[in-house]
C-alpha cells in the first residue's frame, strides 16, 4: 500500500488547484484521474475567462489549464493518470484501477474534486446517434478537431449552451437554433449577443419534442411550452438538424463521498455537506469544485486552493494564524465572483428587473439574445451624445464579475471601480488611442471602437473577430446588426493581429456613417455564397 500526506481525487481545475496549494506547503499529495490527460473541462475550454486578473480573466482555458500543469510538476505533485478511483473506504484508503492492476493507496486526508456530469433530456427518438451533451461536443471540436455535425440545434441557454453554440460557428457548423423551455435566457447575455448576431435564432419557452431519422438524425421537432413547461399541441416546428446538443445543466457527481459515509443534501443535485473550510462530515476529507455545487471554473479553483489550504493545517503544515488569513482571502476573491445578477443567491431568479445600478434591464435580451438599439443610451458604457473621433462602446448590460477592459485601458476611457461586476462606463473626457487593447480583453466581446469621423460619408466599427480565414483589407461583404439580419455594405479597412491579442483579431469596416451603432458583425462576399 502506497501512502501519501494528501490524496486528490480528479485533476480538473478544483484537483489541480487544490493539489498545488497543499504541495506549496509542503505536503506531500498524489492527484488521480480517470483520464488520459490531466486538466478537466479546461482543455476543451477555448474562450476566455471572466472575473479580474486575480481569476485569470481574458486567459483560455486551455492555457489556464497549461499553467496549472506547469504548477503542479514545479511543486512535485504525483499525477496519476488513466487511474480509476474504484472507491473510498475506511481510514481514507482508496484503490484505483491503472491499466490491468489495481493499486491500493491510503493518505491522511483526501480531497475530493470528482466534477459533475452532463444532464440528458429523454425525448421521442433520443438515442439516436447524433443526440449528444454539449460538452461531449466540445470535446470532439476542441480536442479532437472532430465537427459532431453540420447542422447543430442547441438545447439550453445557459453559459455551457452559450459557449459551445459559439464555438460551433467557429468551427464551421451551423447553428439552426437555441431552444429553452425557460422564458429567459440563462447565461451571459454577452455571449447570447454575439451569437445573435452571427445570424443564430432563439426559442425560449420551447423544447426538443423529437428527433427524426433512421440510423442518424435528419431533422429535430421543437414546440412550445407552457407554464409547467410542458409541450403545447399544434406548436410544432421541424428544423433540419444532423446533429442535437443539449446543455441541461450539470449534476455534481458525489458518488464516492457517499459511499465513504459523508453526510449529504440536495442543491442542484446531490451534493456533500460541508464547513467553512469545505471538510465534509468525516475529519480530513474535504469536497471541493462542482462536486461541492455547480459553479464556473474560476470559482473551482479557488474552491479547491481553499481545500488545499485547509487539507495542509489539519496536516500540520500550517499555522492556524496562517490558514484563517489565507482561506479569508480567497473567500474575498470567491465572493467578488458571488455578486451580481448571476450570485448563487439569485440563480433561479426570473423577477430580477434592475441592474445594480438601478438601470431597466434589456427585456429584449433576455428574450430574444440580443439588445435592441433603442435601449443602449441607458447604459454607462454607451455614449448618450455624439463624439468626435474614435471612442469605445461598451454593450455590457449586466453584472457580471469581469473587470479586463479597465486593466486594459492605459488612457482612463472605461471604468469599472473597485466592484467587479459594476457596469463599465465610458469617460468622456479620455482620450481613445485607438489601440484596440480593450476590444481583445473583453471575454464577452461586448467592446467596439465606433468612429463616425473616418470619412465624409462613412465611418468605421473596430470589433472582435475569431473566424477563419481572417478577411485581408479592401475585402467586401455584408454588416449585420444585433440581431442577425444584414443592415449595410462593407469594406475591411484592416484586420490586425499580434501575439498579445492571443489569436483575437481587430476587425475595422467602413460603413456608411449612419450604420456605425448598428453594424456589429461582418461576412465576406465569398461566405455568403
Amino acid at each position: 500500500m502506497k501512502r501519501y500526506d494528501l490524496i486528490v481525487i480528479g485533476a480538473g481545475p478544483a484537483g489541480l488547484s487544490a493539489a498545488i496549494q497543499a504541495a506549496k506547503y509542503g505536503v506531500e499529495t498524489a492527484v488521480f484521474d480517470e483520464n488520459e490527460r490531466p486538466g478537466g473541462q479546461l482543455f476543451k475550454q477555448i474562450h476566455k475567462f471572466f472575473g479580474s486578473k486575480e481569476h485569470r480573466a481574458k486567459i483560455r482555458g486551455f492555457q489556464i489549464g497549461r499553467e496549472l500543469l506547469a504548477e503542479a510538476e514545479e511543486c512535485k505533485v504525483h499525477v496519476h493518470l488513466n487511474a480509476t478511483v474504484l472507491g473510498l473506504y475506511e481510514n481514507k484508503e482508496i484503490l484505483v484501477r491503472e491499466g490491468d492492476e489495481t493499486g491500493h493507496y491510503k493518505g491522511d486526508a483526501v480531497i475530493a474534486a470528482t466534477g459533475a456530469r452532463e444532464n440528458m433530456i429523454p425525448f421521442e427518438g433520443w438515442t439516436l446517434p447524433g443526440v449528444l451533451g454539449a460538452g461531449a461536443a466540445q470535446t470532439l471540436m476542441n480536442l479532437h478537431g472532430v465537427r459532431p455535425g453540420s447542422k447543430v440545434l442547441m438545447v439550453g441557454t445557459g453559459n455551457v449552451g452559450l459557449v459551445v453554440s459559439y464555438q460551433l460557428l467557429q468551427a464551421g457548423v451551423k447553428v439552426e437554433a437555441i431552444v429553452d423551455a425557460a422564458a429567459r435566457v440563462g447565461g451571459y447575455g454577452v455571449h447570447a449577443s454575439k451569437i445573435a448576431r452571427a445570424g443564430v435564432p432563439f426559442y425560449l419557452s420551447h423544447t426538443v419534442v423529437k428527433a427524426i431519422g433512421t440510423d442518424h438524425v435528419e431533422r429535430a421537432v421543437i414546440a412550445q411550452v407552457d407554464s409547467h413547461f410542458q409541450p403545447i399541441p399544434g406548436t410544432e416546428k421541424e428544423l433540419e438538424a444532423d446533429t442535437i446538443c443539449i446543455a441541461a445543466g450539470l449534476s455534481p457527481m458525489s458518488q464516492i463521498l457517499a459511499m465513504a459515509g459523508c453526510d449529504t443534501t440536495e442543491r442542484g443535485g446531490t451534493v456533500p455537506v460541508v464547513n467553512e473550510y469545505l471538510e465534509t462530515s468525516l475529519e480530513n476529507i474535504f469536497a471541493a469544485g462542482d462536486v461541492a455545487g455547480i459553479e464556473e471554473a474560476s470559482s473551482a479553483m479557488i474552491t479547491g486552493r481553499i481545500a488545499g489550504t485547509a487539507a495542509a493545517f489539519k496536516l500540520g503544515y500550517l499555522e492556524e494564524a496562517s490558514c484563517i488569513e489565507e482561506i479569508g482571502r480567497l473567500r474575498e476573491s470567491l465572493r467578488q465572483l458571488h455578486e451580481g445578477m448571476f450570485s448563487p443567491q439569485n440563480r433561479g431568479k426570473c423577477d430580477i428587473k434592475l441592474t445594480d445600478e438601478g438601470i431597466d434591464i434589456s427585456e429584449s435580451l433576455l428574450k430574444k439574445g440580443y439588445i435592441e438599439e433603442q435601449e443602449l443610451n441607458r447604459f454607462p458604457g454607451v455614449p448618450d451624445k455624439k463624439i468626435k473621433g474614435l471612442h469605445p462602446v461598451i454593450e455590457c448590460t449586466q453584472n457580471i464579475p469581469c473587470n479586463p477592459c479597465q486593466d486594459a485601458c492605459k488612457f482612463g476611457c472605461i471604468k469599472v471601480g473597485d466592484k467587479i461586476t459594476r457596469l463599465p462606463e465610458v469617460n468622456l473626457e479620455a482620450a481613445c488611442a485607438g489601440c484596440g487593447k480593450c476590444v481583445v480583453s473583453c471575454s464577452g466581446q461586448a467592446i467596439f471602437l465606433v468612429d463616425e469621423d473616418y470619412e465624409e460619408t462613412s465611418g468605421t466599427v473596430t470589433m472582435a473577430y475569431e473566424f477563419l480565414p481572417r478577411p485581408a483589407p479592401g475585402t467586401r461583404g455584408t454588416a449585420y446588426g444585433r440581431d442577425g439580419k444584414a443592415v449595410c455594405s462593407a469594406e475591411v479597412v484592416s484586420c490586425r493581429m499580434n501575439p498579445s491579442m492571443d489569436h483575437t483579431a481587430l476587425l475595422t469596416i467602413k460603413v456608411p456613417k449612419d450604420m456605425v451603432m448598428k453594424a456589429r458583425f461582418f461576412r465576406a462576399e465569398e461566405e455568403m455564397k
